[in-house]
């Protein structure tokens, strides 16, 4: 089964969902081609992973224009001929998902973390609950819930085959005026490869010390669930859920964190989960590779001492 990845870049980088993508691609249907519109030559080079690269070139691609976006891919989809095309669960790929389910009149599963020939599991209720999908018919979109597989994976050195395609000329009724970008945070959680996180367990502010203690020992950065926000202990820009950010570390030290649903669709995708929380039926333990019941200081003052 053929499928197609459209690829999502800002400021001049491909962004990881779209390696995700790639990486899903390649264990569900056995490779992908990649649809890729405006971006630069220096993007191809990350391509390696990917059968054949279908470009859609011409003026005013570099920025996200959803009418003039849509209709680039119609034609990439024309051309290419997949019978999956995956979108990141983005802003983005959602709106350009069911603009062209509409257009194409093709089924659409959204926030998909796993697919195969004849369906997908789609992710609803905030996590949770799974929802098996069957998708039937010549063409099926899918978005990617991030997280659903390795960026690691769907980067491959090479040189894929390309494949022009003429944008159409016409810009459509929006525009792209400028980007307003958010003040710059600290730190960048989505980066990270090890996050301490915190929550509610923490019982106090000085308890932020306390995982900054731990965090600056493990070579990481401090995040937290939404109450630690919500209490101005740490800025909005470390909060990691579905209203804050979606992370996959390489480790995820979960600190007093009950586990929400909401917080959970936002790091389940960590490469390893430890726990620690005094709550035995807490849900976090559900999703963690590792979870200790105990007292969170006393497992971190243990940890720094190991580490010391």
């Amino acid at each position: 089964m053929k499928a197609l990845v459209v690829a999502e870049h800002l400021g001049g980088k491909l962004a990881e969902i779209t390696f995700e993508m790639i990486a899903l691609a390649q264990q569900s249907f056995g490779g992908c081609d990649l649809a890729l519109i405006g971006g630069d030559d220096s993007m191809l080079a990350e391509l390696g992973a990917v059968g054949t690269v279908y470009r859609a070139e011409g003026a005013g691609l570099e920025h996200y224009e959803p009418e003039r976006y849509t209709d680039c891919l119609a034609a990439i989809i024309e051309a290419a001929a997949p019978a999956r095309v995956c979108f990141g669960h983005t802003s983005m790929g959602m709106d350009l998902a069911s603009s062209l389910s509409a257009r194409l009149k093709a089924p659409l599963a959204n926030a998909c973390i796993a697919a195969d020939t004849s369906g997908a599991t789609s992710r609803i209720l905030g996590g949770k609950m799974n929802a098996q999908v069957a998708l039937d018919g010549e063409l099926a979109l899918l978005t990617i819930a991030s997280g659903a597989a390795s960026a690691a994976d769907g980067r491959l050195a090479g040189s894929p085959a390309t494949n022009s395609v003429a944008a159409p000329p016409e810009r459509g009724r929006i525009r792209f005026e400028a980007m307003v970008e958010p003040e710059a945070a600290d730190v960048d959680i989505t980066t990270q490869e090890v996050l301490v996180a915190i929550g509610r367990g923490i019982g106090n502010q000085e308890g932020v010390e306390t995982a900054q203690e731990l965090a600056n020992a493990l070579g990481a950065a401090v995040a937290a669930s939404r109450p630690i926000i919500d209490a101005g202990w740490l800025p909005k820009s470390r909060q990691v859920g579905k209203s804050g950010l979606s992370v996959t570390p390489k480790l995820y030290l979960a600190l007093g964190i009950s586990g929400a649903p909401e917080h959970l669709e936002g790091m389940r995708g960590s490469a390893t989960i430890v726990a620690v929380n005094t709550d035995a039926n807490a849900p976090i333990f559900q999703v963690a590779d590792y979870g200790l019941v105990g007292d969170l200081y006393e497992v971190c003052e243990e940890l720094m001492e190991e580490i010391e």
